[in-house]
């Protein structure tokens, strides 16, 4: 399917009258301008924003090139980094295309120019999104004048979205996902609702259950197309730290517990006592979601005596836990790792993406709680590409299992590659949708230059 699915229900002004919350919401926004820098600051101070581009929170530096230019928003890792593939779809179909990408945060903007293709550096510009003060707002978009604008899941700013949505800008909100929570929430406010969320020209969803919250709130024709996320590309690992670690491990079985959260570590901590009744050369790598975490989780699990990665060390042959408190490196460890737990999963946060391991052929470990990829999840679990386990006695076991039986590890990971597989296609299909809200190029080839020349 290459035609967009249009939502047509709001008109194409951006008003604000006769919504009052809306109003409300703007004048707030416009009372606090003052004080947002202090706050801002303060922030900087913490590491969360980068202190020598906090002009961009006030929709300053826009260098607009010359041509088409979409702008793409994901808040956060996660949304910025499901969009690569997403923007080489887009590169690849319309050659004079330019892209602006927008996040919300320091560690999304660090792996986004990390993880870009070379060949895509030049036609990508990055910016910290503005806060969502009309005055910043209209800075924004007015300095860069995006001809179209796509969201990436459920990030609803009302002065952004109004006010893109003014200007005649075409906007889509794709891998949409809301809960059943916040759709009860949105819903207490429906004239609200249907201005925000009707005003997406396109809505493409995760799930049908996404699909029919997203309908009943105002995007009227929303489709569920899947996850952009199962399409990403392979997590990199640089080869001289994969040399490194594979050196450091040896032989050694490797049981990896990525992307964990508070309370989880415990648990592999335990299953890995039992493990090592069975396999005393076993290796637990620990990478916890926030690697700032890694000094408190060195000094709850003492009693194992854990390295932490972030000091520089490698694991060496009395090392039992390896805590990875390190950014951006699961395709280092998903590469040595002989079976993988995703974080989340064990504790009631809703799991981490299961794909990103099975893509690099490592066998997956996956706890109850994984609603926040419930169809995928139930994909791999049927295949027989995951293992569900519910504590860490059944952890130890299933661990113990795959890290001893090199056929079943094979059966695994060959049903869950064939399920990751099955995702590829869906950039080019979101690319497709995304282009008709583009300007149509040029029969010469170079006419899309010549837009906003």
């Amino acid at each position: 399917m290459t035609t967009a699915t249009r939502l047509d229900s709001t008109p194409r002004t951006g008003g604000w009258r006769g919504d009052l919350p809306l109003l409300a919401w703007r004048g707030a926004a416009t009372l606090a301008a003052p004080l947002l820098p202090f706050w801002l600051a303060r922030r900087a101070r913490r590491g969360k924003e980068d202190p020598a581009r906090l002009r961009e929170r006030r929709g300053e530096g826009a260098e607009r090139p010359p041509g088409p230019l979409l702008w793409l928003h994901g808040a956060s890792v996660g949304e910025s980094q499901s969009a690569l593939p997403l923007i080489e779809a887009l590169a690849e179909a319309r050659p004079a295309l330019r892209f602006l990408v927008t996040t919300g945060t320091v560690t999304a903007a660090r792996l986004l120019a990390e993880r870009l293709p070379h060949a895509l550096a030049g036609r990508v510009q990055h910016r910290f999104l503005p806060m969502d003060v009309p005055a910043h707002v209209a800075r924004f978009l007015d300095g860069w004048k995006p001809d179209a604008a796509v969201f990436i899941e459920s990030e609803i700013w009302p002065n952004l979205l109004l006010a893109t949505r003014a200007r005649g800008i075409p906007m889509a909100l794709i891998n949409a996902r809301i809960s059943d929570r916040s759709a009860r929430g949105w819903a207490r406010l429906p004239s609200v609702a249907q201005r925000l969320f009707g005003a997406f020209d396109l809505a493409i969803a995760q799930t049908e259950a996404d699909a029919d919250r997203l309908r009943a709130l105002g995007a009227r024709t929303a489709r569920a197309w899947g996850n952009l996320k199962f399409a990403s590309r392979p997590l990199p690992a640089p080869e001289p730290a994969l040399g490194a670690l594979r050196k450091a491990i040896g032989a050694r079985p490797v049981l990896l517990a990525a992307s964990t959260h508070p309370g989880e570590e415990a648990q592999v901590a335990e299953a890995h006592a039992r493990l090592r009744e069975r396999l005393p050369e076993l290796l637990t790598i620990i990478a916890p979601r926030h690697p700032e975490r890694g000094a408190a989780l060195a000094g709850e699990l003492g009693a194992h005596n854990p390295v932490l990665r972030s000091t520089g060390a490698l694991p060496g042959p009395e090392t039992a836990v390896y805590i990875a408190d390190t950014l951006g490196e699961l395709g280092l460890l998903y590469r040595v790792a002989g079976a993988a737990l995703i974080g989340g999963s064990l504790v009631p946060h809703g799991g981490q993406n299961p794909l990103e391991a099975a893509r690099l052929g490592c066998p997956v470990l996956l706890g109850p709680h994984t609603g926040n990829f419930t169809a995928i999840v139930d994909r791999m679990l049927e295949a027989g590409a995951a293992i569900p386990v519910a504590d860490s006695a059944a952890l130890a076991e299933a661990a113990g299992g795959v890290l001893t039986d090199a056929d079943r590890a094979r059966s695994m990971t060959s049903a869950a590659a064939r399920i990751a597989a099955d995702a590829g296609a869906l950039p080019e299909r979101m690319a497709a949708a995304i282009g008709t809200l583009l300007p149509a190029p040029a029969p010469t080839g170079d006419g899309d230059a010549a837009a906003h020349g």
